[in-house]
């Protein structure tokens, strides 16, 4: 495992933190290759059910380190945000997010890929992706207006609306809040409902749930493409520096 990606397995319940609470549990390419060796690991493994994604203290993650992505993937082969990206849309086990505090970005777009998304009272959902010069990604633009509808969806990706935990359970990001001291605890009662459950059943009825698969990683592609080119877009220089010189973006 990355410094920061914890993992704990009880009772065929494993559970993967985002720890790196300094940085707001901001993602490196590293953290995501640990990810993403997690999410493999689960989905072949016979000793875990359930999986649960949370992040440590009282976020859950601020999105992608910018200044790591600045300097572009490690070595050669599939980049680590891809592998998790594809980990976490094809897993066929069930995936449960505890969110903890505030998601933004990926911390949203991974969401729609989980199968029970519980939300603490303190959690908050965003999606800055063109205030940062970038697009959506992770199929949240085919994703997000399914589930949220299109209207709020584009008040997220366009206006930067920030949703509250009551906001996404009635919008239908979210599936149940709880109060941030219960979260963990009410997380593992669901997460060891779903590991006890007859495991056949569960991959069969998810896969029925998770139909569309081709749309979604065509999808996919075309938003690692358009986001690739805007990471070396001008626009895109110009948010890093203007946060590295603590100022408002300006846009020509």
């Amino acid at each position: 495992m990355a410094e920061n990606i914890t993992l704990q397995t009880v009772e065929r319940v494993t559970t993967m933190t985002i720890a790196r609470p300094a940085k707001r549990n901001a993602i490196t390419q590293d953290m995501y290759g640990a990810m993403a060796d997690a999410l493999e690991d689960y989905a072949r493994s016979d000793d875990s059910r359930a999986f649960v994604i949370t992040g440590a203290e009282d976020y859950f993650t601020s999105g992608n380190d910018l200044q790591d992505f600045v300097m572009g993937p490690r070595g050669d082969g599939v980049p680590p945000v891809i592998r998790f990206l594809t980990a976490v849309s094809t897993c066929p086990k069930p995936l449960i997010a505890a969110v903890n505090g505030p998601a933004i970005g990926v911390g949203v777009t991974m969401l729609l890929h989980c199968d029970l998304i519980i939300a603490s009272d303190t959690a908050t959902f965003s999606t800055p992706f063109v205030k940062l010069g970038l697009v959506p990604e992770a199929a949240s633009s085919l994703l997000l207006p399914a589930t949220v509808g299109m209207a709020v969806a584009n008040d997220m990706f366009l206006a930067n609306r920030v949703l509250d935990a009551d906001e996404a359970v009635r919008f239908g990001l979210a599936s149940r809040v709880f109060p941030f001291a219960d979260l963990m605890v009410e997380t593992a009662k669901i997460a060891a409902q779903l590991a006890d459950s007859a495991p056949t059943s569960m991959l069969k009825t998810k896969s029925l749930i998770r139909h569309g698969q081709a749309q979604m990683t065509a999808q996919m592609e075309k938003e690692s493409v358009l986001f690739a080119e805007q990471l070396k877009s001008p626009e895109f220089a110009e948010v890093v520096a203007a946060k590295m010189q603590k100022r408002m973006p300006v846009f020509k």
